[in-house]
């Protein structure tokens, strides 16, 4: 944090009132000279910004640029290289010590590039997953970033979302506020408004407070900020919330591995090398430095790193996708993915309701309605309802806000002439229960002019309907014909309408207490309200692509079994192929899966393909059982309820417009566009960057490999030792560097979303890799020592500058080779990747400088080669690129590497 917020932050510290929740509702907002109407002006949050500071925690100290360049030179291979260099220095090797210095320089310059870039990507993520918070400002509501909010801001509390800074409450309905991340009690606390007295009052005993960080459970509310940033509770325990996060996904983790067992092999092949050489009578000075130099380049202590940046890059371009990544290893881990189990609303569809039919006096009514029928009782009690009940608003702009089913019923409503506003102008909302998944309803209370309450529910027509005693027919109220009213719902859910009934009751008078088990009966039903969801229109062909890329979809939906039916065929997740089990075939309700046991669930659950009216507990269950059948699931949520299915799924997708805070935090991964077809994006760049980090470890792999046979087995053959330490130095760093980086930006591979998802616990070498190391290296190997041979037993005097430029010439081979798995170069194009085509040009031109220029031969220990030799190395160089081509037209052929 900056001085200035610092100061800021002091100067809130110390301001002279802290127990605001000894102070009534009218001295908080004298205090703070706020309005719970008009909120602030502009000018006045300008004000308190500057005098205040942002409402944001100071964060640990993040790494300097300059210690995360230092940082390069404490790595245990360079510290052994800067020792050599030293020896060689202290023996009269001016040479080799500038050489190695300047080597270990372009080495730490490179890292610190790919670090720099890995977090630049890494805080660029984390600006765009800054929390929003609802405010009124000059007379208007907005939604603004969390940290602008001043204290005198007026904030609005909606169930999910997160407390966004510590308020006083000022106006509460069923408001509880999940408080353990401060007072460690895991029960939501019941809010109200009234005075506490007594500044010592415990945290978790301030019913009228709210406090940053804490979460929203059910409910809604207002209340005025009154402390923000460091100042807020939970910004005065930060140093105790923060903790060090394990930030290094699993493959880097078991790259970081085998990295250790190869190091303690090539440490031990390096021994018996020097060994060998004092043994043929090798001057020691210089085979200590060659088998130093072979340990710095065989072990590949950069693999980490470069996953890094791989992943890190990856999730940047997933943002472009529209899909940001929250955690880090789910990149590596979406191409596993094996079920996608999505909610419809929003997802799948386009969360924009429309209502089309009406079923109301016995008959069903097609939209829109005639205005005959407006001028009936139970039409005009109807549409009344629709208008009441219901949270939706205008914007500033004229644009419908709220929830998509609200914001439907409130524009039904207005169309035939029964606008909300002027309606609540009559009738007021008194009170209301809001609406719960367990209950299935929602009810408004208003006051009738009359003295009386006149009380409106909506909800899931089954759940409605066994509150109901009676019901409206031909404009007259009588006993209800229960099983008659749901067979005109489901008919009306055939269709792929989504179905809500509308009820009313009247009450003499205002209850003291709202209690939905005590309001929510003895309802008389006025009729139902049908609704559609048209679907996205990309998300048929991102389905597809998923069947084609052997990945379940899985629709999870509140609707009725029918519609849910009737949607997931016009998608096309239920077809004629689909297995069908049961009498409700790949359907199964969340009626029927709570009389379900979890093993005789497990037996059901791979051929389930649509899940209706099931509630956000049962999504646990259902990703339990897809996960104990070894499947690897991805599961969408946005609500409170969603958040411990999405923590249990392999990759939890949470909504960024419609989902919650909660849910948000749960998730691995945020849709910003709440869009199914980005969930399949996001799978086919998961396996992009998946299937390049195993390239880089096949290309880097082979190569040094080829690089210890080469020194190894010389002797063995009666050849003198292959190339200097400069050598393996050079090729290492050249090789390793541009073109194993440039690997990250390779295109997908031909039909990625047409072959079957990786298994999570797969090794990285599993399909060949391993053996493609071997066998490359010790052809690359195999080159280089016959070139060797040749120009030794001929008295070529420049044999080493030979070995050195071949080894160096046929990894660029290697790399052009290895950018597919099984396609072909020549089909891929030499110029579809051009950051790898130009860096094996760049590559080819460093190692032609230290051939032909001078000043680098005697640093490089290198010699001019003549045309022949040249030649011969530049033809010998490409037998690497042919075998590793026959090696993919075998594959192809499934011939290896089945």
């Amino acid at each position: 944090m900056s001085q200035n917020n610092q100061q800021a932050h002091s100067e809130n510290a110390n301001s002279k009132v802290t127990d605001w929740h000894t102070l009534s509702k009218e001295s908080v907002i004298d205090e703070l000279k706020t309005n719970t109407a008009h909120g602030l002006t502009v000018n006045e949050v300008n004000e308190r910004l500057h005098k205040f500071g942002t409402n944001s925690l100071v964060e640990g100290k993040r790494r300097s640029i300059f210690r995360m360049l230092i940082e390069q030179f404490t790595d245990f291979m360079v510290l052994i290289l800067i020792g050599a260099a030293l020896i060689a220095g202290a023996f009269g090797e001016v040479e080799d010590t500038l050489a190695i210095a300047i080597i270990v320089a372009l080495n730490a310059i490179l890292g610190f590039i790919q670090e720099y870039r890995a977090e630049r990507a890494m805080l660029a993520l984390k600006d765009l997953a800054t929390p929003i918070a609802k405010v009124v400002r000059s007379g208007k509501i907005t939604n603004i970033p969390a940290q602008e909010l001043v204290p005198g801001d007026v904030a609005f509390l909606e169930a999910g979302n997160l407390v966004p800074a510590d308020l006083r409450l000022v106006e509460t309905v069923q408001l509880r506020i999940e408080e353990a991340a401060l007072t460690g009690e895991s029960q939501p606390t019941e809010k109200n408004t009234d005075v506490k007295a007594g500044p010592s009052i415990p945290i978790g005993d301030r019913h009228n407070m709210a406090y940053k960080g804490t979460l929203i459970s059910y409910g809604r509310g207002i209340g005025i900020v009154i402390a923000t940033g460091m100042n807020t509770e939970l910004g005065r325990i930060a140093t105790l919330l923060q903790s060090e996060v394990d930030s290094k996904t699993p493959l880097q983790k078991r790259l970081m591995r085998f990295g250790q067992r190869l190091a303690i092999a090539v440490i031990a092949l390096c021994s018996v090398i020097f060994i060998v050489g004092i043994l043929r009578g090798e001057k020691p000075l210089l085979m200590f430095m060659t088998a130093l130099s072979l340990a710095v380049a065989a072990i590949p202590e950069a693999l980490p790193a470069v996953v890094t940046v791989s992943l890190a890059l990856g999730a940047k371009r997933m943002v472009k996708q529209k899909a940001l990544i929250r955690r880090l290893p789910a990149v590596e881990t979406l191409g596993s993915v094996t079920f996608i189990c999505s909610d419809k609303t929003g997802t799948l569809t386009q969360n924009r309701m429309q209502v089309t039919a009406y079923q109301v006096n016995g008959n069903l009514v097609r939209s829109p309605i005639s205005s005959t029928m407006t001028n009936q009782k139970a039409t005009t009690l109807l549409f009344k309802a629709m208008a009441l009940n219901n949270d939706a608003s205008l914007g500033e702009d004229g644009s419908l806000q709220g929830d998509p089913t609200e914001t439907a019923l409130f524009d039904a409503a207005q169309r035939a002439g029964f606008a909300k506003i002027e309606i609540e102008k009559q009738i007021p909302r008194a009170s209301e229960i809001p609406f719960s998944s367990e209950r299935g309803m929602m009810s408004t209370l208003h006051e009738n002019g009359n003295s009386e309450i006149l009380m409106f529910t909506k909800g899931a027509p089954e759940r409605v309907l066994s509150q109901c005693t009676h019901e409206w027919r031909n404009e007259e109220i009588m006993s209800i014909d229960s099983q008659g009213a749901l067979t005109k719902a489901e008919a009306m859910a055939k269709e792929g309408l989504r179905v809500l009934a509308i009820a009313h009751k009247t009450l003499k008078t205002l209850p003291s207490e709202i209690k939905s088990e005590e309001l929510e009966c003895d309802l008389t039903l006025i009729g139902f309200v049908g609704m559609i969801d048209p679907p996205r229109p990309e998300v048929k062909q991102a389905i597809e692509l998923c069947q084609s890329a052997s990945m379940h979809v899985v629709m999870i939906t509140g609707d009725h079994h029918d519609t849910a039916l009737a949607i997931a065929r016009e998608l096309g997740i239920v077809t004629n192929s689909t297995p069908n089990q049961g009498r409700h075939g790949p359907v199964l309700t969340g009626e029927e899966l709570a009389k379900l046991t979890l093993e005789e669930f497990k037996n059901r659950v791979l051929d389930i393909r649509v899940y209706a009216r099931v509630s956000p507990e049962q999504k646990i269950k259902i990703v339990k059982a897809l996960q104990d059948k070894g499947e690897f699931v991805a599961m969408t949520g946005d609500g409170v309820n969603d958040a411990p299915a999405l923590k249990r799924a392999n990759i939890g997708i949470a909504m960024g417009k419609q989902g919650t805070d909660v849910a948000r935090e749960a998730a691995h991964m945020v849709l910003l566009d709440d869009n199914f077809a980005t969930i399949v994006s996001a799978v086919r760049e998961g396996r992009r960057i998946f299937d390049n980090i195993r390239k880089f470890v096949k290309f880097v792999l082979a190569g040094n490999t080829a690089e210890i046979l080469t020194l190894f087995l010389a002797p063995f053959l009666g050849l003198p030792m292959p190339f200097l330490p400069i050598h393996i130095l050079w090729i290492n760093l050249v090789t390793d560097g541009l073109p194993g980086l440039a690997l990250a930006a390779e295109p997908e591979e031909f039909g990625i979303m047409k072959r079957p998802p990786r298994p999570p616990n797969e090794s990285i070498f599993a399909h060949g890799l391993w053996q493609h190391a071997v066998w490359a290296g010790l052809l690359m190997a195999t080159m280089s020592l016959s070139v060797q041979a040749w120009a030794y037993h001929t008295d070529s005097a420049h044999w080493q500058s030979m070995v050195f430029t071949v080894l160096t010439i046929c990894q660029m081979f290697h790399v052009l080779a290895v950018r597919s798995e099984t396609e072909s170069l020549f089909k891929q194009g030499l110029f579809s990747n051009l950051p790898l085509l130009g860096s094996v040009l760049i590559t080819f031109a460093l190692q032609m400088a230290t051939l032909y220029i001078p000043s680098l031969n005697s640093i490089f220990k290198t010699e001019p080669l003549t045309i022949n030799e040249l030649l011969i190395c530049l033809g010998i160089s490409p037998i690497i690129f042919l075998a590793v081509e026959l090696e993919k037209w075998l594959i192809r052929r499934n011939l290896i590497y089945h």
